[in-house]
């Protein structure tokens, strides 16, 4: 049996008989196998057979392994899978089954592994810290997101606008601008989003939560944005200038209606 066959059988982690904190504190590098516990270190995944990698070019390397024989395939999308355990994994998503739930908080998880890695936001444990700003996270893979903050690395590209992000998950949202695509609906009033903290944002207008508050006048809103743009009254701040005239406002919206002014 070659290296490559005893990798792919054996997903498990050498460390893994030790206790939870332990489990967790095994540098990833001493992990050969990706197991769940150290996954969550390795920010680049591949879904087909679970593995992961702490690098993107070695996940992209992987995927160009040919003749990786795939059993296992989804009935619902036809996604094929080297293991059954992953596949059976994946139709989570499409059947909304999240059997792995947080004793403290009751919020569920598709993954064993995630459901370990969120249990440290209870204990508030956070072993991993910025170099630059001493700023720390529960997870290694939060902490990698966060640096290139710093870096200013924005490794994923938008096909049509060549836009650039720091995170997966913005790129993807990012594209159902151009898709038009807006997946999150209100039960209430039917309003549909591209996002979902569009939709957490719009449905406090329904239950009527302003959990904003301003410090100055105590004046409250819906939305953490709307707060932003009240406190430059009091602060006096007018970061829109008309290109024309200098003049500045507070909002947008007050310099675009401005602007009508000085077109013939």
């Amino acid at each position: 049996m070659n290296n490559f066959t005893y990798t792919l059988l054996f997903n498990l982690c050498v460390f893994y008989q030790g206790t939870l904190n332990e489990q967790l504190h095994v540098p990833s590098a001493e992990c050969r196998y990706s197991c769940d516990i150290h996954r969550s270190e390795r920010s680049y995944s591949y879904e087909v057979c679970n593995r992961a990698f702490s690098k993107k070019k070695k996940l992209t390397r992987y995927q160009r392994i040919p003749n990786v024989e795939r059993p296992y395939v989804c009935d619902v999308c036809n996604k094929a899978f080297i293991k059954n355990s992953t596949m059976i994994i994946h139709q989570r998503i499409h059947s909304g089954e999240r059997p792995y739930a947080c004793e403290l908080c009751n919020k569920a998880f598709r993954r064993q592994s995630d459901l370990i890695q969120h249990r440290l936001v209870h204990s508030g444990e956070r072993p991993y810290t910025c170099e630059v700003c001493n700023k720390a996270f529960s997870h290694k893979s939060s902490l990698i997101k966060h640096t290139r903050i710093h870096s200013g690395e924005r490794p994923y590209n938008c096909e049509v606008c060549n836009k650039a992000f720091s995170q997966l998950s913005n790129l993807v949202t990012h594209k159902r601008i151009h898709s038009g695509d807006r997946p999150y609906i209100c039960e209430v009033c039917s309003k549909a989003f591209s996002d979902k903290s569009g939709l957490n944002s719009h449905q406090r207008l329904h239950r009527g939560e302003r959990p904003y508050t301003c410090e100055v006048c105590s004046k409250s809103f819906s939305q953490l944005s709307s707060l932003k743009r009240h406190k430059r009254i009091h602060s006096g701040e007018r970061p829109y200038t008309c290109e024309v005239c200098n003049k500045a406002f507070h909002l947008k919206n007050h310099l675009i209606s401005h602007q009508r002014i000085h077109v013939v």
